[in-house]
């Protein structure tokens, strides 16, 4: 699906965590490559490929300082989305990913005839399963931290009709990785949630490329100021990774805070989209 070399990711996430450990000692080029068994240059080059930045540039993107600028810049999320460019890789996800909602009918009988294809692809932050009905993604999880994908999906859908295939819908959405998205059809999701998930689900989708804000703000932005912790457990219920982008979610004090598929994940997917967005304003 990518040009991504199969380990990349899996050695970029080692990079990070052992950048992030050992941050204060300033570890060098050289120490931080053997951390990843590989040469100093060949290390460079492929961690510059993967992010488009250097390693110790990437380290200032997931910096709690770094992090913290940001918030303090959108305070307001609907000022953030005005800001926010509309071409190229800033492109906000709302100009182009709509959710739909399962159907009372489908919600409650389990996904009774309806057809569902699945297939595991490749993406730059490792492999991913993702599902599809003929309405849109219904699924998409990272498999090295839930290799349960497929049990999930049954679970969520006992009564559909289950088979492993690949399809347009699936190629069409995982493209949002690796072309400019003002080239990408839009991309649909047809998603099992209770109304309030739903509209938190929706809600992040206005977080612009690159952007970051609180379990608060979101809870503004569906006028239930008081509902955070309500927020927050239906971002943990996300089941679409990437695509609805919770991982732009952080805690107030600017720390990254817990992903469902990984903090060294959320952090690099933080640090990955800052450096697109960059490159793409220069």
């Amino acid at each position: 699906m990518t040009t991504q070399e199969p380990t990349a990711y899996i050695r970029i996430a080692q990079a990070i965590d052992y950048i992030q450990q050992h941050y204060q000692q300033q570890p060098s080029l050289e120490e931080i490559a053997e951390q990843v068994h590989l040469s100093p240059f060949h290390f460079q080059r492929l961690f510059t490929e993967w992010a488009g930045v250097s390693p110790k540039k990437f380290l200032q993107y997931i910096s709690l300082g770094h992090a913290k600028s940001v918030l303090q810049q959108n305070a307001s999320l609907m000022d953030a989305v005005e800001a926010a460019g509309l071409s190229g890789s800033g492109r906000l996800h709302d100009l182009f990913i709509n959710i739909e909602g399962m159907t009372p009918g489908e919600y409650k009988n389990g996904g009774q005839n309806l057809a569902i294809q699945y297939n595991i692809e490749n993406t730059p932050f490792g492999d991913v399963f993702v599902a599809s009905t003929p309405q849109g993604i219904c699924q998409m999880t990272f498999i090295d931290t839930e290799p349960n994908s497929l049990e999930r999906l049954k679970k969520n859908f006992p009564n559909a009709s289950i088979i492993e295939e690949k399809n347009t819908i699936q190629e069409n959405a995982l493209r949002i990785f690796t072309e400019d998205w003002s080239n990408i059809s839009q991309v649909k999701l047809h998603l099992k949630g209770t109304n309030f998930q739903l509209k938190v689900w929706e809600s992040l989708l206005h977080i612009p490329m690159g952007q970051l804000c609180t379990y608060g703000t979101i809870a503004q932005q569906i006028q239930q100021p008081s509902a955070a912790r309500a927020v927050g457990t239906a971002i943990g219920s996300n089941p679409i990774a990437y695509l609805i982008p919770c991982h732009r979610v952080i805690q107030q004090s600017g720390k990254l805070g817990g992903y469902m598929w990984g903090e060294t994940r959320k952090s690099a997917i933080i640090g990955w989209e800052a450096s697109k967005r960059e490159l793409s304003h220069l």
